[in-house]
């Protein structure tokens, strides 16, 4: 199963294609992903699909078709994102050798660099209501965002996977378990649902038809302050206000209580070490050494932990509290991350 996946060539990927019914001309151009293999195939008709290979042993069958129904959901109340296409039987999903596949549309657009204020308006709206479709159904075979999914499984792996050095592990296993406990404390009362999961700026595309939500391939059960802190994830002034211009279109069409806002910080924090975790689970794929070549090194940890330190002593002391009018307490902002911090499927 796994040596189709790392062996996928343009002929594989071209009879897969063919078998499905259309009619490729022979490109077959592969995109930037590490996570997945993607392919963009030009067809006779002078038309483009996307076409999109699983990596094996992430996602079962279930937890894809469920990606797949949220989609599905969300095209249907007019929300725009880019859905599956139907294979000729109805279905979203074939496998072949193991290896799960599906095709897309190609969506031309442009990638945003920055949000001026109405575009924060509009994309708070379509947020609002992509949560709204959210809750109408669960999840059962995605993860949930949580504080053991999140934060303590990844820790594990990492000790048990002896990638923590000696001289980090202590106060590495100490932050993360402080500031999980933060989390699994504020969390208890916030209501979770269907979300992105990965709702960065890199994710999002302006069309000539306005706004399109891309790749739901790590949408989860969490809570809706997640997409929120993604989408504007600064920790300046100016982002705390543009969360909260946000948060007051957010409003419109769905209730949004303050309060979640102290849970940005612990949830900026578990993607740091989801990050960590991912990194060392994919180390065996010759791609990522190549695309993480600082990952693992001493001033690697240091750093981490010393950051995670840092956030887990201001959680403690209340310094990153956010109070309800969407402005941040505490003199110690930090410069603004950008979408490579974020930015898993690169």
């Amino acid at each position: 199963m796994s040596d189709f996946f790392y062996e996928l060539t343009p002929d594989r990927v071209l009879t897969a294609v063919e078998e499905a019914g259309y009619l490729p001309t022979g490109h077959c151009s592969p995109l930037t992903c590490l996570e997945n293999r993607v392919y963009d195939i030009r067809l006779e008709d002078g038309s483009h699909l996307i076409a999109k290979f699983y990596r094996p042993n992430r996602w079962s069958r279930e937890g894809v078709l469920e990606e797949h129904r949220f989609l599905d959901d969300l095209a249907g109340a007019e929300i725009p994102v880019c859905a599956p296409l139907p294979f000729s039987d109805g279905g979203t999903l074939r496998s072949v050798e193991g290896i799960h596949y599906a095709f897309w549309p190609r969506i031309g657009g442009r990638a945003p660099e920055e949000f001026e204020d109405e575009q924060v308006q509009v994309l708070g709206r379509l947020l609002a209501r992509i949560h709204n479709v959210g809750e109408i159904a669960d999840a059962p075979h995605r993860p949930r965002l949580e504080a053991q999914t999140s934060a303590l499984a990844p820790l594990a792996y990492l000790e048990d996977r002896g990638f923590l050095p000696p001289e980090c592990r202590r106060r590495y296993r100490a932050a993360v378990e402080q500031i999980a406990a933060l989390y699994a404390e504020w969390s208890a009362a916030v209501p979770v649902h269907r979300i992105h999961g990965d709702c960065h700026v890199g994710n999002l595309l302006r069309t000539d038809a306005g706004w399109c939500f891309l790749d739901f391939d790590d949408f989860v059960v969490g809570p809706a302050v997640h997409d929120v802190w993604m989408l504007l994830p600064g920790r300046d002034a100016e982002g705390a206000r543009q969360r909260a211009l946000l948060i007051r279109a957010y409003e419109q069409f769905r209730e949004f209580d303050p309060r979640w806002l102290r849970l940005v910080e612990p949830l900026r924090a578990f993607r740091f070490i989801f990050y960590a975790a991912w990194i060392a689970k994919r180390w065996q794929d010759r791609a990522f050494p190549a695309a993480f070549p600082h990952f693992g090194v001493a001033d690697y940890w240091e750093n981490e932990t010393r950051d995670l330190e840092e956030l887990a002593e201001r959680l403690a002391g209340g310094d990153a509290e956010v109070a309800p009018g969407g402005s941040e307490r505490g003199a110690n902002a930090e410069p603004e991350l950008t979408n490579e911090d974020f930015f898993w499927d690169l």
